[in-house]
């Protein structure tokens, strides 16, 4: 992902409400399920690592990537914006 990209779906996320909170029990199989989900529906999303969370959210941000098979558009203190193109029929069109 190119840095105008990036830049871009930062825009997009800048208005976006996080659809996602992680709490103190931290990333369990379920909470990976549900953001993959979210992803394959939205494509963008954005998640919010709660006060109760003990882990670091740059780690917690890599690992969902990994697991969900997208990238870290960004992390800001304890939000995490995760982008995953669609195949087919992608509302999100990079530049």
């Amino acid at each position: 992902m190119t840095s105008k990209q990036r830049a871009y779906l930062k825009g997009l996320a800048m208005n976006m409400d996080a659809i996602i909170n992680i709490g103190k029990s931290s990333l369990t199989p379920e909470m990976t399920q549900a953001v993959s989900e979210a992803l394959e529906k939205r494509e963008l999303i954005k998640v919010g690592v709660l006060k109760n969370c003990a882990d670091d959210p740059k780690e917690i941000a890599n690992i969902l990537a990994e697991r969900s098979g997208s990238q870290v558009v960004q992390v800001i203190g304890k939000k995490i914006v995760l982008f995953k193109q669609k195949k087919k029929d992608s509302k999100i069109k990079l530049p």
